[in-house]
């Protein structure tokens, strides 16, 4: 006869009870996303796998208010329309001086075309290996998808730049039609460069032939088919920008010589003139004067 098997009411309501409150700690299970109630999603990580967070609250930038990068604005603008109508397009890479608009651009025309169909994903440079994860249930969408990765920089042995230069071109599984990629880079290359890499570079036949580590990090920025440059304001730009702001504030002066004198102050401590530092400028300025 098999020994039967008691067991202790006490401990079984112990355990019981310890298991109930293991379950209030443990995070709940990611909901699929709601493609209809939110526009903007981001990449998060949750133990071993991701899902997509939505962004109840994203940023209402507006193209009208990024001044003095018309070419950019018109250039990704003609890009992102043909994707959206279904025509041959190409990843987009913005590169160049820290707070000059690039990823303002692309918020701000997600913002112009999100009631139209368009679903932005925002996805971290360390997140780039979970690539093939986050694209695979894209396919049979029918909503056109913006994948926004912001301020890209690798080292030559990062697994998530190889991932990324896969999805790019080199992968055997084609990226969806519905899927477009829009990377930002204070580097053109996104890798660092170094003196001693250009000393392997050789003349052959009149022709500059880069070495190998110059060709490797070449060929990650050339699997975009689009790149727009985004370089320092002149200070009349910058005091152009300011002046947009100090409107859009609500400042009754206008650029009168003091805000003037103080804008390029203002400037010259933060050692840059670009958009980002006259939004900061005409926030402060406005802020302290109309408290």
């Amino acid at each position: 006869m098999p020994a039967t098997l008691t067991f202790d009411p006490v401990l079984v309501e112990r355990l019981v009870g310890a298991l109930e409150r293991l379950e209030t700690l443990l995070p709940a299970a990611p909901a699929e996303p709601d493609w209809e109630r939110y526009r903007a999603f981001r990449w998060k990580r949750w133990g071993q796998r991701g899902y997509l967070q939505p962004v109840k609250h994203p940023h209402r930038l507006r193209l009208a208010d990024l001044q003095r990068i018309d070419h950019q604005k018109m250039a990704l603008d003609l890009n992102l329309r043909q994707f959206l109508a279904g025509r041959p397009c190409n990843n987009a890479l913005l590169w160049g001086a820290r707070g000059t608009g690039k990823s303002s651009l692309i918020k701000a025309l997600f913002n112009e075309y999100a009631d139209g169909g368009l679903r932005l994903i925002e996805v971290d440079k360390r997140d780039l290996i979970d690539l093939p994860d986050i694209v695979d249930p894209l396919y049979d969408r029918p909503e056109r998808f913006l994948l926004y990765c912001d301020d890209l920089s690798f080292e030559a042995d990062d697994a998530s730049y190889k991932a990324l230069k896969a999805m790019l071109d080199g992968s055997i599984s084609a990226a969806p039609d519905n899927v477009l990629l829009c990377a930002t880079s204070n580097r053109r290359h996104l890798l660092p460069e170094y003196q001693r890499e250009n000393q392997d570079a050789r003349i052959v036949e009149g022709e500059l032939h880069h070495g190998e580590a110059v060709e490797e990090k070449i060929s990650l920025s050339e699997r975009f088919g689009l790149w727009l440059s985004f370089h320092p304001f002149s200070q009349d730009d910058y005091l152009s920008i300011v002046t947009h702001w100090l409107d859009q504030l609500g400042w009754p002066n206008g650029m009168d010589a003091v805000t003037r004198e103080e804008a390029l102050r203002w400037a010259l401590q933060r050692g840059a003139r670009s958009g980002r530092v006259a939004w900061q400028f005409a926030r402060d300025w406005v802020g302290r004067y109309t408290l």
